[in-house]
């Protein structure tokens, strides 16, 4: 058994520190592209150090491997560093060499970023499932470019059933985007029981409501989420303090609950005086196991 065998092996049985010390040791034994590459993987989504992982993973695309592996890691550190270029550029190469979803979706972020939206849409549907958010941004997508008849068709066809479904205010928030109020209050509602509520999305659905002329709803679901404000205000004052929770901890929470009242006390008013609650629409990263050797996910030793 090889040195990145035994590594591989110490992850698995949940050994990390011992692993850890066995993929520095097989960098050490030879700088080549599997070392470097699973060296790289491990700092990236064991440690959070995209800066001790990138000089690795440079050196190991520099050696021009016929894997996608190592250009697929180094597109998604680029993309986390927000260096969209770089991410584009890299991912491109990977995808010469294989496609994979995980570098299809990271493109289009990076091409959403470089405010390529058509490139992105496109990107985005390659490694999209029919009702996940990888759809969801390539419908996004489709709305910016202003084709609102082809987002609300693929809109329409999402399933609550379906594994990867995207969820129930996200649906909502889209339907909003196409000026599709009904169906957005509709959604809205099948997610209002679930969801953590929070001033953006609520924001949104009280929108929805007055655009229906459901006015008394919306001061019902506002009114809703100002007591519930108001009470965990309440049972905040009544903590007791102790080494984990301190008079600055405490007092900053409550000064963060009584903001998030205030901002709902005041959405009605200023939705009627024509304020338009905004998406917050966040891209998201794809990612994979890219561990040379890793016999959980069938991945054979790196060879020429």
């Amino acid at each position: 058994m090889n040195t990145n065998q035994k590594a591989i092996a110490c992850l698995e049985q949940n050994n990390y520190d011992e692993a850890l010390a066995l993929f520095k040791q097989a960098v050490e034994e030879s700088r080549d592209v599997q070392s470097l590459t699973n060296l790289a993987w491990i700092y990236v989504h064991e440690e959070g150090d995209n800066e001790a992982a990138l000089s690795l993973i440079l050196e190991a695309v520099a050696q021009e491997p016929i894997s996608y592996f190592p250009y697929n890691l180094l597109g998604e550190i680029y993309a986390d560093m927000e260096k969209w270029k770089d991410a584009s550029d890299i991912l491109n190469r990977s995808l010469a060499i294989q496609p994979s979803d995980e570098a299809y979706n990271n493109l289009a972020v990076a091409k959403y970023h470089m405010g390529h939206i058509d490139e992105a849409a496109d990107y985005f549907l390659q490694s999209a499932k029919p009702s996940d958010y990888t759809m969801y941004s390539h419908i996004k997508c489709l709305i910016e470019l202003g084709r609102a008849e082809e987002a609300a068709a693929k809109l329409d066809a999402f399933s609550e059933e379906d594994d990867e479904f995207v969820g129930q205010v996200e649906m909502a928030e889209l339907y909003v985007e196409l000026d599709c109020y009904e169906q957005a209050v509709e959604w809205f509602e099948k997610g209002w029981k679930i969801y953590w509520k929070t001033p953006d999305w609520v924001g949104r659905f009280a929108y929805a409501l007055l655009k229906i002329n459901q006015a008394g709803r919306a001061h019902e679901i506002l009114n809703e989420v100002i007591q519930q404000k108001a009470a965990d205000i309440r049972d905040a004052d009544k903590e007791e303090l102790d080494d984990d929770w301190t008079e600055d901890e405490k007092a900053e929470y409550v000064q963060k609950l009584a903001n998030e009242k205030k901002e709902y006390e005041g959405l009605l008013a200023r939705i009627l005086a024509g304020y338009v609650p905004p998406l917050k629409y966040n891209t998201s990263l794809s990612s994979n196991c890219y561990l040379f050797g890793c016999e959980r996910h069938r991945h054979p030793e790196y060879r020429e």
